[in-house]
């Protein structure tokens, strides 16, 4: 995988065997021997991440990283720091400031690159979730979340209950998170009703070694525990493990004995980013529905509804089927927003559309493409079928009155237009073609005196 990484140290002689050593995994480097020429770089090049060296002349690597993390500019750059020095005190410094990992030197170097690889798949999801978040916003239907969050779900996998027991005995006075000890089938199971973990920690030898990992693919491999965050507490022979585990997709890995306090320093970490994604992945999700979804009456709208009908007129033209396509109009529609107020209009609109929705089936397609406007498409539907249906909606609306707040009823009805695709092999017409057949035969219904059903010349 191909990144810019800038190695921050102040001897020249470290600089250049990182650089070797990134440049044959193909990364392409950039250098800085101080702070501030550090912050200056990452300003100007945005690099995808930083080797930070701890000890500098001018400031702290840690200074550096706080300023970093301070920057809306480099704030999600991933920032990895190196010392000569086993200190832990000065790793939680690092972790604190923002750091996603710390090496000690000499520098293992198949895990440093297995961790950088992890680091930067991470970060490029992380941006492509962010320009298309930025893309919905700029449309129009994105909305700013919800600023408060509640504690995190931690779910503690082990093969030995009173090991997580005890993970859950030396974390849950340093987390305001909820901690749960799971077995590894309770953690697999289907359950809809039962909170997902957002963060998993995971005994990298859950019965026997490499169960772990194992555990881990699965977890990966369902829905419902797909973007959770996978932790795996490692062995002391686990060197050959740790690398494969974070080229299998874990977030971030845990010493035998780690200090407790580091443990829920990177499991927040973990947490925080696992709900930042969480928080793009809705607000796509929500963008798509809300391009899609007309928001009063919960139909899909005309953006949707016409690809959806090129697809059920692509698919006619192969299997040789018709398919109907009906224009429905409410009839004298202005009256009722002018005399009982658009509040009325609106409610009219959305018992329609239930109506409408009640008297089809769910391979139809239904949808508001205007204001008082619906369309529908009937797959793998003849002519007599069709028009059956058209008068089954038509009297689902005429025939009774539909219930409006401050009225005894409002009577509504319905003008429809009518034509067919498909079939004849001669008769394949573009989407937009049938929708202006459809259209003609609707103002036709509406000169012969509205709430009837006419069927298109070309389609008799």
């Amino acid at each position: 995988m191909a990144g810019k990484i800038l190695i921050v140290d102040d001897v020249a002689t470290n600089r250049i065997v990182l650089k070797v050593k990134l440049a044959s995994a193909h990364y392409e480097t950039v250098q800085a021997s101080s702070g501030a020429e550090a912050l200056a770089t990452a300003r100007a090049l945005c690099p995808d991440l930083v080797l930070l060296d701890v000890e500098l002349p001018d400031m702290s690597g840690i200074e550096v990283c706080e300023a970093l993390k301070a920057d809306p500019a480099t704030a999600d750059i991933p920032v990895v720091m190196i010392t000569a020095f086993r200190d832990a005190g000065r790793r939680l410094e690092a972790l604190r400031a923002g750091a996603e990992d710390v090496f000690w030197k000499p520098l293992d170097e198949l895990v440093l690159l297995a961790r950088l690889r992890s680091l930067l798949r991470a970060r490029e999801t992380q941006e492509q979730l962010g320009l298309r978040d930025e893309a919905g916003r700029e449309l129009g239907f994105a909305e700013p979340a919800p600023s408060f969050e509640g504690p995190g779900l931690i779910g503690l996998v082990s093969g030995r209950i009173e090991e997580g027991l005890g993970w859950k005995r030396a974390l849950q006075p340093l987390m305001a998170d909820h901690l749960l000890v799971l077995d590894r089938d309770a953690a697999l199971a289907d359950r809809p009703d039962a909170p997902v973990p957002d963060v998993f920690i995971v005994a990298a030898s859950l019965l026997r070694p490499g169960d772990g990992l194992r555990f881990m693919s699965e977890l990966r491999s369902l829905p419902a525990t797909r973007h959770s965050a996978v932790c795996l507490m490692m062995t002391e022979a686990g060197r050959d493990t740790s690398a494969i585990a974070l080229d299998l997709g874990a977030n971030d890995l845990f010493e035998p004995g780690m200090d407790p306090v580091e443990l829920a320093l990177r499991i927040r970490a973990q947490l925080a980013r696992k709900r930042q994604a969480d928080r793009l992945r809705n607000s796509l999700a929500d963008g798509l529905r809300l391009a899609m979804i007309d928001p009063l009456t919960g139909l899909h709208n005309r953006r949707y509804a016409l690809p959806h009908l090129a697809r059920i007129a692509e698919r006619a033209a192969e299997s040789g089927r018709p398919f109907a396509v009906l224009l429905l109009d409410l009839d004298r529609f202005k009256l009722i927003n002018d005399g009982f107020g658009h509040a009325a209009g609106d409610a009219v609109l959305v018992e329609v559309a239930d109506r409408l929705r009640s008297n089809l089936r769910a391979v139809d397609l239904l949808a508001r493409i205007g204001g008082e406007e619906f369309l529908v498409a009937l797959p793998d539907t003849g002519l007599e079928a069709a028009q059956a249906t058209a008068e089954r909606l038509r009297s689902a609306i005429g025939d009774q009155a539909v219930r409006v707040p401050g009225t005894t009823g409002l009577s509504v009805t319905l003008s429809i237009g009518l034509t067919m695709g498909g079939g004849a092999a001669d008769d394949l017409a573009p989407v937009e073609a049938l929708v202006a057949r459809a259209d003609h035969a609707l103002l036709a219904a509406k000169s012969d005196g509205r709430n009837q059903v006419t069927v298109s010349r070309s389609a008799a």
